[in-house]
């Protein structure tokens, strides 16, 4: 399911801007930041997935750029967009 066929108030930004970002899990926050899914699989189980596969958000910042990129859907702008919110 899409998440524009979410409730509003379920919906990682709009959750964001009316109840601030500590109501967020970090799948949700994680799902700003990529900002959109795959086909057949919404941006917040993309942000699950990558959270699953690196185990945390320290440890996917961490990540190299061959394996962010080898998850389906991540690639080289997404991997420089994520290093450059978090500079080292």
């Amino acid at each position: 399911m899409a998440i524009t066929d979410w409730p509003e108030g379920e919906r990682p930004r709009e959750k964001l801007l009316q109840k601030g970002a500590a109501a967020l899990s970090d799948a949700e926050l994680l799902a700003i930041f990529l900002r959109t899914g795959v086909v057949g699989k919404s941006v917040v189980d993309l942000a699950r997935e990558l959270l699953t596969r690196f185990g945390n958000l320290t440890q996917l910042f961490a990540a190299s750029e061959a394996d962010f990129c080898a998850i389906h859907g991540m690639g080289q702008v997404k991997f420089a967009q994520l290093k450059v919110a978090l500079p080292e």
